[in-house]
């Protein structure tokens, strides 16, 4: 049927026409429309978060802490910042060198806003954080995707391929998403040296540094490189997605430069929760590290009989490859049979994965698995 043209299209300025709608977003929706579904979608820790952050945020609230706060943070907190980056990361950053943000997506923002003009590259291994892609264009860069198919590792030698004359900054996310993939400190110290030779920042997303399994260790690069912006929240780690609250420290003239755009945009972090969250540095949810790491264990166990899959060493997600080239009917198929997945192609130039998040029950998981792979073995 024909549709009348959108008078308000014209509108628009050209930079916001390049941004799409979150297919994670879409399933979100689809799910709502759902009865009790299998939800393997959502990226968020199924925890609560501590009682001591949760206890602290009602002091803050009837104590007044519901006004704007310095644009860079209270100072409590960026030295408790500070301080942590120090003690976990290795990570040394004067206090003036942090920046408190709207959760770590805030900071990604402010970064890339404060470092890609028109033209600008940014290298971004894949698969990717949906908005990484999304924001370069946004800002009229590219992203350079560096393939890291099929065990999803970072190989240096592509990074190193990838570099030009363009080349504004090299993006890392590790403990990664979609893939649960932890970088080696090895492929780590390869990539600063390369960005130290080529003269670029890296952009460090952390934020799912205290899910990690096995032998594997994090590693931050802002431990070795200086022109490191470490970027994390506590989020992931305490439970915390809806606060938006998380922090970036790096190279002095950025974070300037982001404190300043800070002002024009987010303002300030949220208060009552910058006030909170200090009592989270004492209270980190680690007995649930090896809850996630059996359902890990069992999500893997269950798919790799039937799909091409890697074991993921953090974070709580697992890529398995469904499809030769689309994945879409295969995810139809689960949505269809009460599984809620989210086709990789949302996170990646490949369509032939899906993402899973395992950050929910081991009954659901046990339930999903057997259906997805019993849609596998029908296919």
């Amino acid at each position: 049927m024909w549709q009348k043209a959108d008078p308000a299209e014209r509108w628009l300025a050209d930079r916001v026409k390049v941004i799409e709608s979150s297919g994670i977003r879409r399933v979100f929706d689809l799910g709502a429309t759902l009865k009790n579904p299998i939800n393997f979608s959502i990226g968020q820790p199924d925890f609560p978060a501590p009682v001591s952050v949760r206890e602290a945020a009602k002091r803050a609230i009837d104590e007044g802490a519901n006004r704007y706060t310095p644009t860079q943070g209270i100072r409590p907190l960026l030295e408790a910042v500070r301080g942590k980056l120090a003690r976990v990361n290795q990570v040394e950053a004067a206090t003036e060198d942090v920046l408190i943000t709207s959760g770590s997506s805030g900071g990604i923002f402010l970064a890339f806003a404060c470092l890609l003009n028109p033209g600008d590259e940014i290298i971004v291994p894949d698969p990717y954080f949906v908005m990484y892609t999304q924001l370069a264009g946004f800002f009229g860069a590219r992203a350079v995707l560096i393939d890291t198919y099929p065990d999803f590792q970072l190989d240096p030698e592509k990074v190193a391929s990838a570099l030009t004359p363009r080349t504004k900054a090299i993006l890392i996310n590790s403990p990664n998403n979609p893939t649960g993939a932890v970088y080696t400190e090895e492929s780590l110290r390869e990539v600063a040296r390369l960005a130290e030779k080529h003269g670029v920042p890296v952009l460090s997303d952390e934020v799912y540094e205290c899910f990690v399994y096995d032998q594997a260790r994090h590693f931050s690069i802002g431990s070795i490189y200086p022109d490191t912006l470490t970027l994390n929240a506590f989020s992931k780690s305490h439970s915390l997605t809806g606060w938006r609250i998380g922090y970036a420290a790096g190279p002095h003239t950025l974070i300037e430069k982001m404190k300043e755009l800070q002002q024009y945009s987010f303002v300030c972090a949220p208060s009552f929760a910058q006030y909170a969250v200090l009592a989270a540095f004492d209270d980190a949810p680690n007995e649930y590290l090896a809850q996630y790491q059996r359902r890990r264990d069992l999500v893997y166990e269950g798919l790799r009989e039937r799909f091409e899959v890697a074991k993921p060493q953090g974070a709580f997600y697992i890529m398995p490859r469904v499809s030769d080239d689309d994945a879409a009917g295969f995810v139809e198929k689960a949505i269809a049979n009460n599984v809620l997945i989210i086709p990789g192609g949302i996170f990646s130039e490949r369509r032939t994965h899906v993402r899973i998040s395992y950050a929910t029950s081991e009954d659901s998981i046990r339930e999903g698995v057997r259906i997805l792979t019993g849609l596998a073995t029908s296919s």
